[in-house]
């Protein structure tokens, strides 16, 4: 359980390093904070996520589900409330920054599962 939680992570991580070689909006301080800010981002998705889900589901329902990227752009928004070190220069950047994290930890995902069976 611990080592999936580290594992998403760094899967985190590395999505925040490669959003921020993809757009120009994304600034890293060094490996320290991409480090803090994957696990405050695995932190937020366990506790501050579902409550987002929960609170916005009316209108997740009326999008059709694509309220949902909004909301993750916001969790990641919210990781640099707490690293100073990592900055999104809008809210379009914080979305795309959510994808880009949710690309990789999902071939994370896939790795771990195929190193597991």
């Amino acid at each position: 359980m611990m080592m999936k939680f580290l594992i998403r992570a760094l899967a985190a991580a590395a999505g925040f390093w490669i959003a921020s070689r993809l757009f120009g909006g994304v600034t890293v301080g060094g490996l320290g904070s991409l480090i803090a800010a994957g696990l405050v981002l695995g932190l937020l998705n366990a506790l501050v996520r579902p409550l987002l889900i929960l609170f916005t589901l009316p209108l997740t329902l009326l999008t059709l589900g694509l309220f949902l990227l909004v909301i993750n752009g916001v969790t990641v928004w919210l990781v640099t409330v707490f690293i100073h070190d990592i900055h999104l220069r809008g809210p379009w950047t914080a979305i795309l920054t959510a994808l880009v994290i949710s690309v990789v930890s999902w071939f994370a995902d896939r790795l771990t599962d195929a190193a597991d069976a």
